[in-house]
């Protein structure tokens, strides 16, 4: 169940009390190596499973983990998957929260408020949602503007406030850390030289997310496909030809994930015909869309009008209404107002 957004504490974008069946997907539609998904999975049921014990060590963990890597690479869908796995494999011994911050929130043009904001949420905000559940992990995405780098921040630019909000995320952090072993921070950033390097140096694992290579982004094209197919099944014949998904992966060279699965999306608008009926997708349309980099080619004769395209829709599906003009405009008399829309009354303008 998920909490009413009106109803969230200041800076919080959601929750969410996992497992939940609806939350399995993300985990499922990132395509990286067996391995790191097993590293992300064990680092986080490290730290929400055995964190009471482990603080107690000299080298305690942070509950931190950092996700880097270019915009479009999965970190805050795999952020997200990594807290709906945890949440199964500690399903017998309670729920888990997974908590999503907004880090925009808490910049403020006021003086000390940022401070104070980062300060409320991480003493006040987390603690009291981690009280209600026996797991807790906390989403921070584009965490450089939550923790922002000192060493390289201009005091013009960024005034002391700013600065001591940092100050107020690496104190806060230790807190919980201390205070709280069974709360994991999960963050994402696509600048993280932008990030602070004492937040950095407190993270139990910092992993860089690549631009998938040709044989990941067969597989991305492969899964991207068969999601399609499963609405239209005659396309499951395209998901079985590797020779041709790896031709077309090839075209797709240095995209990124999120890139690649729009790429079935501009395939599938390629032609009017495919856009009304995609069972009639082709392996033409998808090296064409490939070709023009999911965008089109200005190109060819001029486009046909709207009646020639559709000229067999009937008269009676036909509306007759008017947008509210007297009967001197256009040179016509007053329709006959047949049915309204929301904002009839107000004028609108023609090109």
């Amino acid at each position: 169940m998920e909490r009413p957004r009106s109803a969230l504490p200041p800076g919080v974008l959601s929750m969410h009390v996992l497992p939940a069946d609806h939350h399995d997907r993300d985990w499922d539609s990132i395509i990286v190596p067996r391995q790191v998904k097993e590293r992300l999975l064990a680092q986080a049921l490290l730290v929400l499973q055995h964190g009471r014990k482990l603080s107690m060590l000299s080298g305690l963990p942070h509950g931190l983990i950092v996700l880097a890597g270019p915009p479009g690479t999965g970190k805050t869908t795999m952020a997200r998957g990594l807290a709906q796995v945890a949440a199964l494999a500690l399903a017998r011994q309670g729920a888990t929260c997974l908590l999503e911050i907004n880090p925009h929130a808490f910049p403020s043009d006021m003086l000390g408020e940022s401070q104070r904001n980062v300060t409320r949420l991480l003493t006040e905000t987390v603690p009291e949602i981690a009280a209600r559940r026996p797991f807790t992990v906390v989403l921070i995405d584009e965490v450089e503007s939550f923790a922002v780098r000192r060493s390289t921040a201009s005091f013009e630019a960024n005034p002391v406030d700013v600065h001591r909000a940092t100050d107020a995320v690496l104190l806060g952090i230790d807190e919980i850390a201390k205070n709280l072993p069974s709360v994991l921070f999960v963050t994402t950033t696509n600048f993280i030289e932008a990030v602070d390097e004492a937040f950095l140096s407190r993270a139990d694992l910092v992993m860089r997310f690549a631009l998938p290579d040709r044989e990941t982004t067969a597989a991305i094209l492969g899964s991207s496909i068969s999601e399609v197919a499963v609405q239209w099944p005659a396309l499951l014949p395209l998901t079985r030809d590797a020779a041709r998904l790896s031709e077309l992966a090839a075209l797709c060279e240095g995209w990124d994930g999120r890139r690649l699965r729009k790429l079935i999306l501009a395939a599938l608008a390629q032609r009017l015909d495919v856009a009304r009926d995609p069972a009639k997708l082709s392996w033409d349309d998808l090296f064409s869309a490939a070709r023009k980099k999911g965008g089109v080619e200005w190109a060819g004769g001029a486009a046909p009008t709207s009646r020639e395209l559709f000229p067999d829709v009937p008269k009676e599906l036909m509306h007759d209404h008017d947008h509210g003009h007297g009967p001197h405009e256009h040179g016509h008399g007053a329709h006959k107002h047949t049915h309204t829309h929301p904002k009839d009354d107000e004028p609108h303008s023609h090109s």
